[in-house]
Formats: structure tokens, sequence, C-alpha cells
């Protein structure tokens, strides 16, 4: 074997772990930050775990459990008969941003209009009443859970007589310093649980003050749009994506580019080649609705390209917690050295969507504005639920609920994917699933995608065509379009076999 040439020799110099806490996910920590950093360049070999446990007198189960999710998100990679090595990566610049973006700082000044023309040609005739004409998004699907509905938790695992005696217990007696206004960005006791949360199961490091607490996600993502962009400035979303993001957008005068996604999520290439693109909106952990996974390369790319341009980078971790092997992926925020990422995140899909309780993580300098900018459009979240939510954290029900619910997704997963019916003309295998509550199957053609759901529907089965989930001027030729996209947690495995039995005879009919 070569000698290795000494700036690629690993020094564990420096690295002191907490005996207290978690030691596998403390190295893993301390190793990404230095491969982040460059102290571990691209072809470092590191020790092998035995000797690497030996030298920081670990579990040599410790060290294994560090590399595992080292190699499942792309920063370190294994040779055959050679070892385990850090892969070769964009190195991301260290420098922190201290300012703020123009579109951020121009929205915050005081507009100070010299008539009510002002204010009818910004609102009316070129503002957000005019656009929302051209934005229209169809409501949800509602009504009882069926297969295959997308978006949709398994609301029958949910425990409602737990919420139940918690809510009970608020309002038998509340505390009234709870009954006045409170804080714009919400409940401080919620917003550090989640905070505590969001450090332990995904390596985010974030304060209770960069917690504002949202009405889901979907609000969330409009409080970017206001604050974050003037009109005509430009953002990248993903294609085919979530179309309710990019009309938000939209709606707050942007010009809205659609970015391909391929197998290692939105093409950076494309990206940089837009013009004046002030922010970028993902789906890293899990893409919506291809369901792919942003391999760590282009993690750091678009990271870049946030400090290159000042841009803005707003990460939807909309079903996070469904990884059904190794623990979650660290998001993006998680990885970001210079405060241009905003991360949004759900209880929808672990509790039930009419919960209507979401949150964002928002770099320091952005805090007081998200509150304030929240305090002029509903003052603050209702309390009720607020507490209820953290006292349901608080005494570990959240916790054993996701474990619970990523069980049985997996299940359900599986049970989908054993009974999907394999020899239907111009449709496509079900591929492996490895996160989330959605998957995406190909269909050779438009015409052909349209009859397979029109013959799903006559049979009481929801399949989403993935045709709808493009922007309107997509570039890519409409057949390479079509597709189903299927939710498979919403209903037990013994309505999913139902289900898969209803469309094979519809289907082959």
């Amino acid at each position: 074997m070569r000698e290795q040439p000494l700036s690629l020799l690993f020094d564990p110099t420096g690295i002191v772990l907490d005996r207290r806490q978690g030691l596998s996910r403390q190295l893993y920590q301390v190793l990404r930050a230095r491969i982040l950093d460059g102290r571990l360049g691209s072809g470092t070999r590191l020790p092998a775990s035995r000797d690497l446990a030996k030298a920081l007198a670990l579990s040599r189960n410790s060290v294994v459990r560090a590399y595992d999710q080292l190699y499942a998100e792309g920063f370190i990679e294994s040779r055959v008969g050679d070892g385990t090595y850090v892969a070769q990566l964009p190195k991301l610049s260290t420098k922190v941003s201290t300012g703020l973006s123009r579109g951020f700082s121009t929205a915050l000044s005081t507009k100070s209009p010299e008539s009510t023309e002002y204010l009818s040609r910004k609102v009316i005739h070129n503002g957000p009443l005019s656009r929302l004409e051209k934005h229209h998004l169809p409501a949800p699907k509602s009504g009882p859970p069926k297969a295959f509905r997308v978006g949709a938790p398994a609301f029958d695992l949910f425990p409602f007589e737990t919420w139940a005696k918690l809510q009970a217990g608020f309002w038998r007696k509340p505390d009234p310093t709870l009954l006045g206004y409170g804080d714009p960005a919400g409940e401080p006791i919620l917003r550090e649980l989640i905070a505590t949360y969001l450090r332990r199961s995904r390596g985010l490091s974030c304060s209770a003050e960069q917690i504002v607490i949202t009405s889901g996600a979907q609000q969330a993502i409009s409080l970017c749009a206001q604050l974050l962009l003037e009109p005509g400035d430009g953002v990248a979303v993903e294609n085919p994506g979530y179309r309710a993001a990019g009309h938000a957008f939209a709606l707050a005068g942007a010009r809205v580019f659609g970015v391909a996604v391929d197998n290692e999520g939105m093409d950076c290439a494309a990206l940089n080649a837009l013009p004046q693109c002030r922010l970028s909106y993902v789906t890293p952990s899990h893409q919506y609705p291809t369901g792919v996974t942003m391999s760590l390369a282009r993690r750091l790319e678009l990271l870049a390209w946030a400090e290159r341009s000042d841009g803005w980078i707003v990460e939807d971790d909309y079903d996070g917690e469904y990884r059904y092997s190794g623990a979650p992926l660290a998001p993006l925020a998680a990885l970001d050295p210079h405060g241009r990422v905003l991360y949004v995140g759900t209880f929808g899909k672990i509790a039930f969507p009419a919960l209507r309780m979401g949150y964002l993580v928002v770099p320091p300098p952005l805090v007081e504005a998200f509150s304030r900018c929240r305090a002029l459009a509903v003052r603050h979240s209702e309390v009720g639920n607020q507490v209820v939510m953290a006292q349901f954290m608080a005494q570990g029900h959240f916790q054993r609920h996701i474990r619970r619910m990523r069980r049985a997704a997996l299940s359900r997963r599986n049970v989908l994917k054993a009974g999907w019916p394999v020899d239907i003309p111009g449709c496509g295998a079900m591929p492996d699933v490895a996160a989330g509550l959605h998957v995406k199957v190909d269909v050779d053609s438009l015409a052909r995608e349209r009859e397979l759901v029109a013959r799903a529907e006559a049979v009481g089965v929801e399949l989403n065509p993935l045709s709808e989930y493009w922007l309107e001027d997509s570039s890519t030729p409409v057949d390479n379009r079509a597709g189903l996209v299927l939710g498979f947690a919403a209903v037990p495995e013994a309505a999913i076999a139902d289900a898969l039995a209803r469309l094979r005879r519809a289907w082959r009919r």
C-alpha cells in the first residue's frame, strides 16, 4: 500500500468528547466540521475504526456509527481494500456574512409614497392583487384519508387521548400570564424545545431566539417571500417541485425560474446561470415530488452560490423525520457557515395538517424583522396548541410518536412496494424509497399518465399526476413530465392492499 502524503495524514489532536453525552454523534460532528473547514482535506485517509477507537478511548461501535453517518451524507468514501478516505468535495468558504441582502434591507426600509397614486399603482395595477389572479392553487384533497393521498401522515396513530388530556389540563386553569398578547415569534418554552430537538436530531446548532413559530410551513415560506425579496428579484425553485412555494414568491413580485432536478437534486450549474437570482427554494432531504436526496457536493455548491451572490436559501424540510435507514441527514442549515439558510419545519407531517403549526429557523440578524412582520400579520399564534405541544415534547410523547410513525410508514411503504403492479404498459416499476411519505413512479407519456389517473379515480383511488408539479413555462418536453406521485402513509396496510387490488383490475381492464 502506497504511503500517504504528509498533508493527508489524519491527526486526532484536539478531539475532545464529553463522556456524559452521545459519543458517536459528537465524533460525527467533530469530523464533519473538520471536513467542512478544510482541516481534513479531500483524500485524507481516516484511521480504521478500531485504531481511532483506541486513540480516543471509545468503543469501536461509536466510531463505526459516526463513520456510517458521514458515509451516508457523502463526506467520506470507502475504497475496497484500501480503507476510508475523505470524499472529493468542493471547498466551502468560511467567511461569515454579517450584512443583509439588498432585498431584505430594502424590504425593511420605510417607504414614503407622495400620494395615493403610489398605493394604486403599487398594490392594484401591478401589485399583489393583479398577481393573485395568475397564481391560483387548487385546494388540497380533503375528507377522510384514502390511498394514495400525498402529504397525509398516519392520522390513525396520533395519540389523541394524550393530546386531549394535555389540552384539558391547560384550559382547566390556564396561567393568566398566557391569556394576554404573546410573543409574535411564539411561546418561549416551545421555541426552546424545538431548538433542542433540532440540535439533537438534525445537528442544527440554533438557539430558541432563532425560532419563529408559524401557521404551518406555507406561512413560513410566505414570510421569506415578503421579507427577502423585492419585486423583480429572481427566485430559483425546483422543477418539478412544490408549486405553492413558487406561487408565494411570485405573489411577492419575484420572477420565478424553474431549475431542473436530477438524481443529485437541483442542478446548481443551471442556477449559477440565472440572472439576478436572489433566493433559492429547495427540499434537499427528500425532494418534492421526485423523492431524490440532494448530494453533499450539490449542497456545498448551493451554499457557495448563496455566499457568492449575496443570496438566500429557503430549505423546506417538510418530512425529514421519515428516514428508513440511519439518522436523518444533516440539513443545509447545519452546513451553512455564513448565515444564508432559512430552515422551514412543520409538525403537520408528524401530527396532522389541521394543527397548522410550523416553524422557521432564521439567521440571527433576521430574527427581529421576522418577528415584527409576523406581528403585523397575525399578532401572535394561538397559545393553547403551543403550550400543549411544548408539554407533548417535554414529556417524551413527541419522540415516541415519531418512532411509531416512522415504523408505520416503513411498513406501509413495504406493502405498497410488494403489491405494486409490474406488468402495466407504460407504467414504471416501484422504485426504492429511502425516506419520506411519498414515491414517484415513471410513466412513459402524458396521455398514459392521464389514462392511469382517470382509471384510478373511477375505482376510488387517489393518484397525483407528476405533470401538475411542473411550471407551466417549462422547456422539458411534455411526455418527459409524466409520472405518478403516491403517498403511502395515510391509511393502514389493509387499505393499501385493497387499493392496489382495485388498481390492478382497473388498469388491466
